[in-house]
C-alpha cells in the first residue's frame, strides 16, 4: 500500500477544519479536487473516513482512528527531512507564522530581508494581527505573543521582558493636572483595550493598587494608544518599546513613575506541541530572538 502524501496532509486538514472546501483551498485545490482526493485516500485503505452532508463533515471512528495515525506518519517523515536538513545544511520550505501588529511591524518585518537573505530557501508567510489565532487549527508553524498566556497545550518559550509604564503627553498634563496617587487616574481620561479596565499598579512598598479606569475611547491596537497620547486625548499605558523614543524625546511623559505594571507582561514564542523542532523554525526564532532584545535594548534600556 503507498499513500499520497499530499492526500494525508488534505485528510488530515479537514478533519481539523470540518471544512472540505477551506482545506482545499490551502493546498490551491478545488472543492471537486479535494474531494477526490479524499475518495482516492478511502479506496486505498479501502474504509469510509468522512461523513459527508451538505453542511457538515464529521469522521467515522475508522476516521477517528486513522487520523491519529495520519498525523504520526507526517509527522515522522517531517522529522525525517528535519534531520536531513541538518545534516545538509539546508533550511527550506514554507513557515507560516503570526504576531500582533504592532509588535511584528517594529520587530520582526524590518529583519526578514536579512532572515531570508541567510536562508533563501525558506518561504515565509506571515500573519500580522491583533487577533489570537488557533495556531494549530490554522497550521501555523511559530506564533509571537505578548502577555500572560494561560493554559495550554502549546509550547512557549520566553523571549524577553515587556515592561509597561503609564505615560501621557504633556499637553495632556497641562490641561488635566498630574496624577499624584493611583486613585486620582478614576479622574482622568484613560485610553485602554477594554470598557472600564483595571489597571494593577504596585508602589515601592509592594502595597497593590487595583485602579478601574475608563476614558473617551477603547481600541484593541496597542500603536493606537500610543498615537492617542501623543495627541493628549489621555493617559495610556504602553509598551516601553513602544514608548521609549517618545520618552527621550520629551513627546511623552511617565505618569505615576513610582509605580510599577504588575501585568508582567512577556514575550513569547509559541508553537503546537510536537517531538522536534523543524530547521527552518529554529532557523527563524534563533534570528528573532537576538533581533527582538537588541530592538527592546535601543527602544528602553536606558529608562528602566
Amino acid at each position: 500500500m503507498s499513500f499520497d502524501l499530499k492526500n494525508l496532509q488534505l485528510f488530515v486538514r479537514v478533519a481539523t477544519l470540518g471544512a472540505i472546501g477551506r482545506a482545499g483551498a490551502e493546498f490551491g485545490f478545488s472543492a471537486t479536487n479535494t474531494s477526490q482526493r479524499l475518495q482516492a485516500l478511502e479506496s486505498e485503505l479501502d474504509v469510509k473516513l468522512l461523513n459527508r452532508t451538505t453542511r457538515a463533515i464529521s469522521l467515522t471512528p475508522d476516521g477517528e482512528l486513522f487520523l491519529d495515525h495520519a498525523k504520526h506518519i507526517l509527522e515522522d517523515i517531517e522529522d525525517a527531512r528535519t534531520a536531513l536538513s541538518r545534516t545538509s545544511g539546508t533550511v527550506s520550505g514554507k513557515l507560516r507564522v503570526t504576531a500582533s501588529a504592532s509588535f511584528g511591524r517594529s520587530h520582526i518585518v524590518p529583519y526578514v530581508p536579512d532572515f531570508l537573505g541567510l536562508y533563501p530557501h525558506v518561504q515565509l508567510d506571515l500573519n500580522l494581527t491583533d487577533t489570537v489565532i488557533d495556531i494549530v487549527e490554522q497550521g501555523y508553524d511559530l506564533a509571537f505573543r505578548i502577555g500572560d498566556l494561560g493554559p495550554s497545550s502549546l509550547l512557549a518559550q520566553k523571549l524577553d521582558d515587556d515592561p509597561r509604564m503609564l505615560v501621557a503627553s504633556p499637553k495632556y498634563l497641562q490641561r488635566a493636572g498630574i496624577p499624584q496617587s493611583p486613585a486620582d487616574l478614576t479622574n482622568h481620561a484613560c485610553l485602554t483595550m477594554q470598557p472600564r479596565e483595571i489597571w494593577h499598579l504596585i508602589d515601592r512598598s509592594e502595597t497593590m493598587h487595583d485602579v478601574r479606569v475608563s476614558g473617551p475611547v477603547t481600541v484593541s491596537l496597542g500603536d493606537a494608544i500610543v498615537d492617542w497620547t501623543l495627541a493628549g486625548l489621555g493617559i495610556g499605558k504602553a509598551s516601553l518599546w513602544q514608548t521609549g523614543e517618545h520618552i527621550r524625546a520629551g513627546r511623552l511623559v511617565p505618569v505615576l513613575p513610582q509605580m510599577r505594571d504588575l501585568s508582567d507582561s512577556k514575550i513569547w514564542a509559541v508553537r503546537p506541541p510536537g517531538r522536534l523542532m523543524h530547521a527552518r523554525v529554529k532557523a527563524f526564532l534563533d534570528f528573532m530572538r537576538a533581533r527582538i532584545i537588541e530592538t527592546n535594548k535601543a527602544c528602553y534600556a536606558d529608562l528602566i
